[in-house]
């Protein structure tokens, strides 16, 4: 279909003249001599520009322009007149017309001020549609307990100021529930900028921060905003604050408690009126019993507290979910519609998800691309990752004896009993040395090679690394031979 434009001029002579500009130019074209004819016109099939005499009998254009925006804002509208004044464009302008053009109308000018009104309409419309792609990227998909716990806790902390640590696995979803308190806070009209501390380097995490000014280091060749004066107005993500050194542990907390910064290099205070969120997958309380992280900015952030639960807690969500992202990246990828079979649905309950959610993704945004057929089958998940399920343990199977016997490097899903949880130190302290005996193992059965055991346990390499120096194992001593790690 050709592209619909409306000539609205009470001069003959002027809409036959645009007419055969525009036809020529491959546009289809009517033509309407008041502003009434025109909203007539409108009403019974829609057109993508107008072409407004601001000068009209009856209902002048001005007023038509109102109406138009008002009942037809799909319409991009031009204003074209003989009598041409500032206050006339500056009130058209005012009312949302794209253009104001004077007579005598140029060929060129018409067809370029045309044009730009579609390019205009086409950006918005590409606008509009990252927009509603996003939101449908932020979206808490499940109905389980766990899930419904949490989006409960986001909607009271939310419109509140208060500073949230969001913990939880790698991967479980952190950062979306950032952005979930964010758009649904009073700061939602401002910005959300995120910093991930374990991805700076320890010698520009200030700078990236505060921000410097001209001069402050070798390298300093201009000054630049901090992303806590960048987020003014607005929340800042401190993703994986664990990660953070102990120097700058120090400034953060002082910006959280007097709401003022100091640019490095700089004297002056800067105040800044910003909601910080902070997350981590590292236990904070152990990490302050090890001298890691401040005990006073501990406090200051654990205002109010939110865990995100891993996958593995709320398995009756999996199918939601791989229905979300099946759905997801058929339409980022322009994919024909695929469905999961029952089988499939069954298979990726079992397994164990190490990586959580963004594991989860990863695998059906490879199913969408790579499965065959429009119905993706559990030989396709099995082809694509072969990786054995890790079934939960059946009742009465958990047991450390049972677990010792089994050739799997990883420990079984079984639950503690409260008597065991209670002398294991907690909730927190059973966890820890369980994740502690899961990476021992799994060193011990590779011989210590790292990139084997990251693979068997589901993480990246680099985050094991981590965990290995927090427990304090050493990898060395496990291996049976000098075979590298890679």
């Amino acid at each position: 279909m050709k592209p619909r434009i409306l000539i609205v001029d009470d001069e003959k002579n002027i809409r036959r003249t645009l007419a055969m500009i525009l036809r020529g130019a491959g546009y289809a074209v009517r033509e309407a001599a008041s502003g009434e004819e025109a909203l007539s016109l409108l009403a019974e099939a829609p057109s993508e520009v107008a072409l407004l005499d601001i000068r009209l009998p009856g209902q002048d254009g001005i007023e038509t322009l109102k109406q138009i925006r008002a009942q037809h804002s799909e319409c991009g509208v031009i204003m074209i007149s003989g009598h041409a004044t500032v206050s006339a464009a500056v009130e058209a302008t005012r009312l949302g017309a794209f253009d104001f053009l004077e007579k005598p109308l140029s060929r060129d000018r018409v067809l370029i001020a045309v044009r730009n009104v579609f390019q205009m309409t086409s950006l918005g419309e590409q606008v509009d549609r990252y927009r509603r792609d996003e939101a449908q990227r932020r979206v808490m998909v499940g109905t389980g307990p766990a899930i419904e716990a949490l989006r409960g806790q986001v909607a009271k902390v939310a419109p509140t100021m208060a500073t949230v640590l969001i913990t939880g696995e790698s991967g479980s979803g952190k950062e979306l529930v950032a952005r979930l308190i964010h758009e649904q806070s009073r700061r939602a009209g401002g910005p959300f900028i995120k910093v991930n501390c374990a991805a700076i380097p320890e010698e520009l995490i200030e700078t990236e921060l505060f921000g410097c000014v001209r001069g402050a280091y070798t390298g300093a060749d201009r000054s630049r905003d901090g992303k806590f004066l960048l987020a003014d107005g607005g929340t800042l993500f401190l993703d994986e604050i664990g990660d953070m050194s102990l120097r700058v542990q120090s400034k953060v907390l002082r910006a959280l408690q007097e709401k003022e910064i100091e640019r490095v290099g700089d004297s002056h205070v800067v105040r800044i009126e910003v909601r910080v969120i902070a997350a981590t997958n590292k236990d904070l309380q152990a990490e302050v019993a090890a001298g890691r992280f401040r005990e006073d900015l501990f406090f200051r952030l654990h205002v109010v507290p939110l865990e995100v639960p891993p996958l593995a807690a709320r398995r009756e969500d999996i199918p939601r979910l791989a229905h979300h992202f099946l759905e997801l990246y058929a339409l980022e990828n322009d994919l024909p519609r695929k469905s999961l079979a029952p089988e499939t649905l069954a298979l990726l309950e079992t397994r164990a998800w190490p990586g959580n959610i963004r594991e989860l993704q990863n695998l059906i945004e490879r199913l969408a691309i790579l499965g065959e057929g429009p119905t993706i089958t559990a030989d396709d998940v099995q082809r694509l990752d072969p990786r054995p399920p890790r079934a939960r343990a059946a009742p009465g199977r958990g047991t450390r004896e049972s677990r010792a016997a089994t050739d799997d490097p990883t420990p079984s899903e079984a639950a503690l009993t409260p008597e065991e949880l209670r002398a294991a130190g907690g909730l927190v302290q059973a966890r820890r040395d369980f994740e502690r005996r899961c990476i021992s193992a799994c060193l011990e059965r590779t011989g210590g090679n790292i990139s084997q055991a990251a693979q068997w346990l589901g993480i990246e390499r680099s985050n094991l690394h981590k965990k290995i120096q927090a427990y304090g194992l050493d990898p060395r001593a496990t291996r049976a031979t000098e075979a590298p790690d890679d």
